[in-house]
């Protein structure tokens, strides 16, 4: 069996991937703090962690890929951090602002929660099943959520923004996908 290692190495090696933040940022821009300290669950390439090293926001950018993390910005505001996901706990009370998107576990919905400090932000954004489309297949129906199932996780949360919607990706594929701003 494939290590998850080289499964994600092999997919930044050949995959295409995004490299501007989810307009979800432009909703909470205003509420990014100078030197406030964020979480980057998945961090693949750095797009949301070089967004906010950039805004001089110190980032824990976490994957597990090295070939991701070796792309990321070179600076005092990024720390990358090779953890297998699949045993990575969230220390609590630690970040002002955790993103995770297009990377889903349900075994660090409540990490993530206890994880925020009071008043912090979770920007999550990943896929919805679609049965209905010819949409994006993925090896496992279980990294996908189901219809309102990321809102219902984090309901404990003030919800500031949600919604699911359909878009093409990059290979331009149809896929659902769900958007979540919430705060403690």
């Amino acid at each position: 069996m494939e290590s998850d290692k080289h499964r994600w190495n092999k997919k930044y090696e050949t995959a295409p991937m995004p490299s501007r933040p989810i307009k979800a940022f432009e909703k909470i821009e205003a509420l990014l703090k100078a030197e406030s300290k964020a979480l980057d669950i998945a961090c693949g390439m750095g797009r949301h962690t070089n967004f906010l090293a950039a805004k001089k926001i110190y980032v824990d950018a976490v994957d597990h890929s090295d070939v991701a993390l070796d792309k990321l910005d070179k600076n005092s505001y990024i720390r990358a951090l090779d953890l297998d996901l699949d045993s990575y706990v969230i220390n609590k009370d630690a970040y002002d602002l955790i993103v995770c998107t297009n990377f889903l576990s349900r075994r660090l919905f409540p990490f993530m929660k206890a994880g925020l400090k009071a008043g912090g932000l979770i920007v999550f954004e990943t896929f919805v099943e679609c049965e209905h489309l010819q949409s994006h297949q993925t090896s496992n129906i279980e990294y996908h959520l189901r219809r309102n199932e990321l809102l219902h996780a984090f309901i404990g949360l003030e919800i500031l923004f949600y919604e699911e919607r359909i878009e093409r990706n990059l290979r331009d594929e149809v896929v659902k996908i769900a958007t979540l701003i919430a705060k403690k």
